[in-house]
């Protein structure tokens, strides 16, 4: 077979220019306007690992609003002050499902007090859960966790002499999910260890909304760049005054 020279598609003649109409622009004024759809009581992931690609004006938007007895699916919650932990500290949030509650004392001193319902769940096994929601996969087994707490009250079985726990998948009415660049049809872009959860996130709800730091054209991104395609997303918000906190800073002595 001939090669095509570059800019032809297969056919033989250049490549169709995109079609695009405002129609089709998915992004919002602010993140109020995104929140203000978000009813008490949703189920909402949240993007993010630590304090790295969470979506900060979001999450703001989300206290400032004020909606309430939210279920939250992320990582962790947060630290005092930042991120989650500001939901968790306006009182917003009746169940959080994670893999780790460290670094938020607030959170420990709900889940002791019995304000604060939590359902722990191994890394590894909670990134797959939620690939299976937005796959569309009603459930798998993993032999992580079998034998402790985390089991507990579910399906076990033994395939070829190993215990395995059957995970049900993850999936929000609404994801909140963080990327680098956007444009304004929904495709995205992610940056280093920022990428975290978000993608699998904007997979397994129902609407998901994206804050986006650099907000750009269709056609500006290259189409082998986008990690997450705009049929995942329905609202896009420009993001504003990140701070990017760090939850801790290690530095390393003088010599």
């Amino acid at each position: 077979m001939g090669v095509h020279p570059p800019g032809l598609c297969d056919s033989g003649l250049p490549p169709a220019a995109p079609v695009y109409t405002e129609a089709m622009n998915k992004v919002l004024p602010d993140a109020a306007a995104a929140v203000a759809m978000i009813p008490d009581g949703a189920r909402v992931l949240v993007g993010g690992f630590g304090l790295c690609g969470i979506p900060e004006n979001l999450i703001e938007a989300l206290r400032d609003r004020g909606t309430r007895s939210l279920t939250l699916i992320s990582n962790n919650a947060g630290v005092d002050g930042f991120g989650l932990g500001l939901l968790l500290e306006n009182r917003q949030v009746r169940k959080m499902i994670a893999t780790y509650v460290g670094e938020n004392r607030e959170f420990e001193r709900q889940l002791l007090e019995g304000e604060l319902e939590v359902e722990l769940v191994p890394q590894g096994t909670f990134a797959e859960r939620i690939r299976a929601g937005g796959a569309g996969i009603a459930g798998f087994y993993t032999p992580t966790a079998y034998g402790t707490l985390a089991a507990e009250h579910k399906e076990v079985r033994e395939l070829d002499g190993r215990h395995y726990v059957f995970e049900r998948p993850l999936q929000g009415d609404f994801a909140l999910i963080k990327a680098w660049r956007g444009d304004r049809l929904g495709n995205l872009v992610y940056r280093r260890t920022a990428r975290n959860f978000n993608p699998v996130m904007a997979t397994a709800a129902a609407t998901t909304i994206a804050e986006v730091e650099q907000l750009v054209e269709p056609g500006e991104i290259d189409p082998d760049h986008v990690i997450t395609p705009g049929i995942f997303v329905k609202h896009v918000v420009q993001g504003v005054r990140y701070e990017k906190r760090i939850e801790r800073r290690t530095i390393r002595g003088a010599a």
